[in-house]
């Protein structure tokens, strides 16, 4: 299996995948290597983002292995969520730093994945939520009746979002999972998930049920979210344009980055195809 994180790795800087990178996924695929993409992004936004690659019927693990899908017909694979209650803390705490969240739910079926409750959403998160994005409801939130929680976002500088997360951190006793990714434009997003909710947890799980073992599996990533999947897997790869957290996880870094299809260029490598 070969595993792909989105931003940053298969996506270039304007947000799609070059012809090499199809071209070696699609002959990978020809080959029976599953193709796999993991990814912090929902599902929707992550099957739009794929779909010229859809012919290798990549499974999804979106919102950080928060939920897993089958891209080809949608069907859910494994879920988890955030216990409304413990977000409730979450949410009580950032307010106490002037932070508000964005929440990942699962409700594809219902026609959204992401409730707000800022009006000035596009300065608030920093253009996360784009203005022509219409799976997105903003709604007041009431923490304790709010289900179907995949993560809880908050965007901001590094350093203060680091500082949230220690706080968080000494609360939490195996409540919640904390991702904190520094690799993306304009700002650091810190993600509180589900206890499981981690891009390693959700392969394991799922490469598991497919019999595939770990040592079979090629992770290629870029960010802090990344560091599991390159650390525990056969053979974990950086990319060039990586976080310093993700090239000291990885067992060797890419000859090229994101912009110059360095997915490519290290699986051509790997599998001797040209």
């Amino acid at each position: 299996m070969v595993v792909l994180d989105l931003d940053g790795t298969l996506l270039d800087d304007e947000k799609k995948i070059s012809k090499k990178n199809s071209r070696i996924l699609n002959e990978l695929h020809k080959r029976n290597i599953r193709i796999a993409i993991a990814t912090g992004r929902n599902y929707y936004m992550a099957k739009q983002l794929t779909e010229e690659i859809k012919g290798v019927n990549p499974v999804i693990l979106a919102n950080n292995g928060a939920i897993i899908r089958y891209s080809y017909n949608d069907e859910l694979v494994e879920c988890n969520y955030l216990n409304p209650l413990e977000f409730e803390k979450i949410y009580e705490e950032g307010l106490k730093y002037s932070l508000n969240p964005v929440l990942h739910v699962d409700e594809y079926e219902n026609g959204y994945d992401l409730i707000y409750e800022r009006e000035d959403y596009e300065e608030a998160y920093f253009g996360y939520i784009k203005r022509e994005y219409n799976r997105a409801r903003i709604m007041k939130f009431e923490p304790g009746n709010i289900n179907n929680i995949l993560s809880a976002c908050y965007f901001g500088e590094y350093n203060r979002l680091c500082e949230f997360a220690h706080v968080m951190d000494g609360f939490k006793k195996g409540r919640y999972n904390i991702i904190c990714n520094r690799n993306i434009s304009k700002r650091a997003l810190l993600e509180f998930l589900h206890p499981q909710g981690c891009k390693w947890n959700a392969l394991k799980k799922y490469s598991s049920h497919i019999s595939i073992a770990p040592e079979e599996i090629i992770a290629i990533g870029d960010d802090n979210n990344d560091t599991e999947l390159l650390r525990n897997t056969g053979l974990g790869i950086a990319m060039k344009n990586g976080t310093e957290e993700s090239i000291k996880a990885a067992r060797t870094v890419s000859v090229y980055d994101n912009n110059n299809s360095g997915v490519y260029y290290a699986l051509s490598e790997i599998f001797q195809i040209i």
